[in-house]
This record gives structure tokens, C-alpha cells and sequence, in this order.
């Protein structure tokens, strides 16, 4: 091989070198050549060029098929927040007082996601009573017990009160036969009792109140 050629095929290697090298940083370009692909540089050239195409190709597709991808999770994601918020919604029944209605099943994960939104509303709402109706809940075993003591606990170290009402009696004789118990939580049979005894608490309270003040005068 003459001094020429050599210096020709190491100078296209090495500009085949630095193309591969641009692929790998996902930036396609093809090498142009006049040499015919009968021979065995030319047509080095030519495969090499056709396999960065392809690969721009599927590379442009997967950019596609991700940004799609991503664009339905985005969607996916903002219609289960919608149905969280639907399915769990909290009701303010009076002036201070919220209602949060469970149906279904109340496991760990949306237990908590229950308690962060309770909080959320007691402080965005300045409540002072939450009233946790559990009529839609068709099983309660020793796991839904305890995360409803720590949503009360919860509610408590907010300086708010804590009812659940809606025990239905079957739910009740199993907990009784289970030997499980409602501790630290205040029970109500419906939603009216339940602010009935809020109502009627905080009237005495505020009669004590002026009691004192009198007392005090």
C-alpha cells in the first residue's frame, strides 16, 4: 500500500472513529465518500452511515414513544388524584365542624393520605371537630382500627375533636368478639349525634367560660 493510501485509510478510520463517538452522545451525522462501494472502504463507509440512520431513526422513535409515555402517566396521575379527591371528599357540615366520609377499604397507604388531607383541613379551615363517618366501610379488623386511632391522635395534637360515626352493628359485634377496642376515639351512631354532642359540649363550655369571667369580675 502507497504512502497515500495509507495516509487515506487512516485518516476515513479515524473520521469513522470520531463519528461513532458522536453517536454515543446521540448526535447523528453520516460521512460523505466518493469512493465506490466495490471497494472495501466504500463500502465500510456506506454500512457504517446506513447503521447511524437507523439508529437516529429508533432513537428519534423512543423520544417519541417516552414523551407519549410520560404524557399519559401525567394524565394517569391527575385522574387518580381526581378520584382520591371524589372518592374521599371532606365536607364542612358546620361552622367548624368537617365531615370525612370512607368508603371502601381504608389501608395503610390511604390511611395516610386520609390523615395528611384531614389535617390539611383543619387548618386551612380552622375546624375544631372532625367527624369520620364509616358507614361505607363494609369490614373493620384490627388493622382499619388502628389507623383510625392515629388519624384521632392526630387530629387531637391539632387541638381539634375527633367522632366516628356510622358503626353499623355487625362491625360492631365483630370488634366485640375480636376483643378489639375504639380507644381514645369517640363514637356516635350517625352523623346528626355526632354534631348534636359537638354543639352541645361547646355550648357548655362557652357557659363555663362566662361563668368564670363573672367569677373572676
Amino acid at each position: 500500500m502507497s504512502e497515500t493510501a495509507h495516509e487515506e485509510l487512516f485518516e476515513r478510520v479515524t473520521d469513522i472513529l470520531l463519528l461513532l463517538s458522536d453517536v454515543a452522545r446521540e448526535e447523528f451525522r453520516t460521512l460523505e465518500t466518493s469512493l465506490p462501494d466495490s471497494t472495501p472502504l466504500g463500502a465500510l463507509i456506506r454500512g457504517v452511515n446506513e447503521a447511524v440512520q437507523a439508529l437516529s431513526a429508533g432513537t428519534a422513535r423512543n423520544r417519541e414513544y417516552l414523551s407519549e409515555l410520560e404524557s399519559t402517566l401525567s394524565v394517569i396521575e391527575r385522574q387518580q388524584t381526581a378520584i382520591r379527591e371524589l372518592s374521599t371528599p371532606i365536607i364542612e357540615v358546620w361552622d367548624g365542624v368537617l365531615c370525612l366520609p370512607i368508603v371502601g377499604v381504608l389501608d395503610t397507604m390511604r390511611s395516610v393520605e386520609l390523615t395528611q388531607g384531614v389535617l390539611n383541613a383543619v387548618v386551612d379551615k380552622r375546624a375544631r371537630c372532625i367527624i369520620v363517618d364509616i358507614t361505607g366501610i363494609a369490614v373493620m379488623d384490627t388493622r382499619t382500627v388502628d389507623q383510625l386511632i392515629r388519624m384521632a391522635k392526630a387530629v387531637a395534637l391539632m387541638d381539634a375533636e375527633c367522632y366516628v360515626t356510622g358503626l353499623s352493628p355487625l362491625i360492631a359485634q365483630t370488634l366485640d368478639q375480636m376483643g378489639i377496642e375504639l380507644a381514645g376515639i369517640s363514637t356516635r351512631r350517625n352523623l346528626r349525634d355526632a354534631l348534636q354532642e359537638y354543639v352541645r359540649r361547646r355550648r357548655q363550655a362557652h357557659r363555663v367560660t362566662i361563668a368564670l369571667d363573672k367569677t373572676v369580675g
